[in-house]
């Protein structure tokens, strides 16, 4: 397969690079500076995640190439083989493509999902809790750690909103792609009347910023509020008034944390979500001033209505600024966005 074959060619030198950084963190003065420490250790990750990627291609490749020299005489099993060996090499070399899209300032970072049910009371609220779902289910198969900042039961189903902390290889990086307003349409099971509904939801996604990236936040723009907390999370629930609640007055940016178990870490996890969407917001204000057509302006613009997804009369999902449509709404919603996020990223792309 020679069309592939000078990728492998990186192997040995990624190997390399990484003995670098283990020599680094070897040094008995690596972790007197932990920002220098932290940055090593999230370069060497990301280096064997690289090489692991570049051994599953080779040893695919080296297989397939076994299985259609075998198939040839007519084995069906081993044709059926070599056939599924193939899917999984084309997957794989996708995957790395749209790795190749991510070299944003912040691309790499572990980021922060925010969803908010619009208005339509349970209709929303039970929408909202499938989007929640759904981006559960893709960051399981991406192999991401997630967190429950905060989570809000609707009144009679679903979720008001949730917060989301996923950390993972370029989370932020293929997540910036979801942020919009996503639109759902279906016969509500939630009317006796089985009348077809329209619901809303809003997704934004912020990058987690590192410590060394310095966001100033004063006290007098800050309103701080405490509550008691709801939704899953522990016994400490609803026993304590240990949430927090942070809106910066200048912005009306609002965060909520409940996840900690005292109301200082929960404090302190709510300053971070801030300044990451305080930082967000100051490089859309940059992205902004930058566009210099209206339309490009509106892909981008928080609010916008970036995807519907249909379930009734017929069934498929469209995602409006790149025009890619998937006619299994089902296993979209069970985590399988890949495909909508690489038309994205290859979208900004060509525009770059």
């Amino acid at each position: 397969m020679p069309k592939y074959g000078g990728f492998f060619d990186f192997e040995s030198k990624t190997a390399q690079l990484i003995e670098v950084e283990e020599t680094i963190a070897a040094d008995p003065n690596f972790w007197n500076n932990p920002d220098s420490s932290a940055v090593t250790l999230k370069k060497k990750k990301s280096l064997e995640s690289s090489l692991d990627r570049a051994k599953r291609l080779r040893d695919t490749k080296d297989n397939l190439e076994v299985a259609i020299e075998l198939g040839q005489a007519g084995d069906e099993e081993t044709i059926a083989e070599a056939e599924s060996l193939l899917f999984d090499l084309e997957k794989e070399l996708v995957a790395l493509e749209v790795q190749s899209l991510l070299g944003g300032e912040l691309d790499d970072h572990d980021a922060v999902i925010t969803i908010n049910a619009g208005a339509g009371g349970t209709e929303s609220c039970d929408w909202a809790s499938m989007l929640y779902r759904m981006y559960l289910r893709y960051a399981e198969k991406q192999g991401w750690e997630v967190e429950i900042f905060d989570f809000q039961d609707g009144d009679e189903a679903g979720i008001k909103n949730a917060t989301i902390g996923v950390s993972g290889e370029f989370a932020y990086g293929l997540l910036k792609a979801e942020s919009g307003v996503h639109r759902l349409v279906r016969i509500s099971p939630f009317d006796s009347n089985a009348r077809r509904h329209t619901s809303f939801a809003s997704v934004y996604v912020s990058a987690v910023i590192d410590d060394e990236i310095d966001i100033e936040v004063q006290d007098k723009d800050l309103r701080i509020d405490t509550y008691r907390a709801s939704g899953a999370g522990g016994q400490h629930i609803n026993k304590t008034d240990s949430a927090v609640r942070m809106t910066h007055i200048p912005t009306g940016i609002v965060v909520q944390c409940q996840n900690q178990r005292s109301q200082h870490q929960n404090r302190d996890q709510a300053m971070k979500l801030l300044k990451s969407r305080l930082y967000e917001l100051e490089l859309e204000q940059r992205r902004q001033k930058a566009q210099e057509l209206e339309d490009d302006k509106s892909d981008i613009g928080w609010g916008s209505q970036i995807r519907s997804y249909v379930l009734h009369p017929y069934k498929m999902v469209k995602d409006h600024r790149t025009n890619f449509e998937h006619h299994s709404p089902d296993a979209v919603l069970d985590g399988r966005i890949d495909e909508f996020i690489a038309e994205f990223l290859s979208k900004q792309a060509t525009r770059v």
